[in-house]
């Protein structure tokens, strides 16, 4: 079996250590009731990114031409040590809020970026009002 590169090992522990930190929680909020009944629902967007390096010591040619190595505590045989890092970044960002209530479901975001935004959200009032008008219609026919 091929021994294992130490770079491998620094990126499991980072992959875990997202993993850790980013769980559905944290993009569909805990609930949050109001005196009304309503339930208010957070909503996030959540961004990450990582990155890991490292390298080896290698054997370096000395200025009378010997071969010595880089670092003085390698001997002869010895697999050549390795140094490494990593660093994660997250960002966490409310872009709106669920608030569901006993007669009807809203989504407000939290910035109106433009007008299919408003749209949206007009869209189910919108269908109220004609469905208002429908039954009226068609209690007014019989």
């Amino acid at each position: 079996m091929a021994e294992q590169h130490p770079i491998q090992d620094i990126m499991r522990t980072t992959m875990e250590n997202i993993k850790d930190m980013i769980d559905v929680n944290t993009i569909v909020g805990d609930a949050v009731e109001t005196s009304e009944g309503k339930v208010i629902i957070p909503i996030s967007r959540v961004s990450f990114g990582f990155v890991s390096g490292g390298g080896d010591y290698n054997k370096v040619t000395s200025n009378k031409g010997k071969e010595t190595s880089a670092n003085p505590d390698t001997t002869e045989g010895s697999k050549l040590p390795f140094a490494g890092g990593t660093g994660a970044g997250v960002t966490v960002q409310p872009v709106a809020f669920l608030v569901v209530g006993k007669e009807q479901i809203r989504l407000l975001p939290v910035l109106y970026n433009n007008v299919v935004d408003r749209l949206v959200d007009a869209v189910p009032q919108l269908l109220n009002e004609v469905k208002g008008f429908m039954k009226n219609d068609e209690e007014g026919i019989e």
